[in-house]
């Protein structure tokens, strides 16, 4: 059985958990979330915990067990805690400001970078080299934060660019030919 899909799930006070068809449903302070759940996998849902049981012993359905396991953990953690995701912005003249609906980010290109923030996600600049996503849906959180981090990866020689708050950054050491010679 699988380690991550035999875990139950603790519903914290202030969510709740229902089962519409093959549909999971959860709801609480921050929002409501769905997730469709393969047929092969069954959830319970009592006494504030949801436990889910597979139908067969496939190798495919395995996976999904812990894969819907997790999915549905998340969405619990999502409605009551939320995620949240904070970008660092390194480079001479690079900044970010929320203007009404959309994050312009400004990384050196002869153009402004606009991202449209989508319903459910709450963004906010502390300060011009700092970006903070915050958000119910784990997926919509991550997803949103790699598409402004993908518009100026890092640069490995001075460390340009955007990267994640908790993302270890290799530098490269740079060209040492012809240092010393007369």
């Amino acid at each position: 059985m699988s380690r991550i899909g035999r875990k139950e799930i603790i519903v914290p006070a202030g969510v709740t958990a229902t089962m519409n068809g093959n549909v999971c449903v959860v709801k609480g302070a921050l929002g409501e979330l769905t997730q469709e759940i393969d047929r092969n996998i069954t959830v319970n849902i009592a006494d504030g915990k949801i436990a889910l049981t597979r139908a067969n012993e496939t190798n495919e359905v395995k996976a999904k067990h812990g894969l819907y396991r997790a999915l549905i953990a998340n969405m619990v953690k999502g409605v009551s805690e939320g995620f949240t995701k904070t970008l660092i912005i390194a480079g001479v003249g690079y900044k970010a400001a929320v203007k009404g609906d959309k994050l312009v980010v400004n990384l050196g290109y002869s153009h402004d970078c606009e991202f449209d923030i989508e319903k459910g996600l709450k963004v906010e600049c502390p300060n011009a080299l700092e970006i903070k996503i915050t958000g119910a849906d784990k997926a919509q959180v991550g997803q949103f934060a790699a598409n402004i981090r993908a518009a100026r990866p890092v640069e490995p020689y001075h460390a340009y660019g955007v990267h994640y708050s908790d993302e270890t950054i290799i530098r490269k050491v740079g060209k040492t030919a012809g240092k010393g010679k007369k």
